[in-house]
């Protein structure tokens, strides 16, 4: 039997939740649909159950995905990582921190020669080069290492758009899918299990 560990972006990103439907609340209406006539596990942990409860309101769906979805942490006190994974982790950190310090002291040069009114503009710019070079590419949320602790103490298939958790999943060994792909995935595991 399968089992899938599921982010939020598998319900939040149109880009993915559009192949159950157009309508977000429909989209999801469907993944339970097909969900409960799989012969497959699907997981999420708290975190990010609440992170997703948070941007969409479930209404009279939340029993219903509570149904097929089963919401539970990692058991973080007892769960083992790959040590290389923490030094490599630490290692990704720090190179992006100097990055960071680099984008900032290029960005606050370029401002002291500006007039005034030109500043703002180059605090903006300074912010999106630093939270990309910061963020993008990595686990950045404890809801990003909960999905990634969860999918590997479960040996499950990991479901994310994100990029960075993806990134650190196949680091780790975690299997993954193509988030677009799953509901193709779905209906050929109701096929196997009927």
């Amino acid at each position: 039997m399968d089992t899938f560990v599921l982010d939020t972006s598998v319900f939040t990103n149109p880009d993915v939740y559009h192949q159950f439907e157009e309508d977000q609340l429909g989209a999801i209406e469907n993944f339970i649909s097909l969900a409960s006539h799989t012969n497959a596990n699907f997981f999420m942990p708290t975190s990010v159950y609440y992170e997703f409860t948070k941007m969409v309101d479930l209404g009279d769906l939340a029993p219903k995905f509570e149904l097929v979805v089963r919401i539970r942490s990692p058991r973080k006190w007892g769960l083992m990582v790959p040590a290389e994974f923490l030094y490599e982790f630490i290692e990704e950190v720090r190179y992006r921190i100097n990055k960071g310090l680099r984008i900032a002291e290029e960005h606050t040069k370029e401002a002291g020669k500006l007039a005034e009114e030109e500043v703002g503009r180059v605090i903006n710019k300074l912010r999106e080069k630093y939270r990309e070079a910061l963020r993008a590419g990595i686990i950045d949320s404890k809801e990003d290492v909960d999905v990634l602790l969860l999918s590997y103490e479960l040996d499950a298939i990991l479901v994310s758009g994100d990029e960075g958790l993806r990134k650190w999943a196949d680091r780790v060994g975690i299997k993954l899918i193509d988030p677009k792909n799953l509901r193709y995935i779905m209906e050929n595991l109701t096929k196997v299990g009927r």
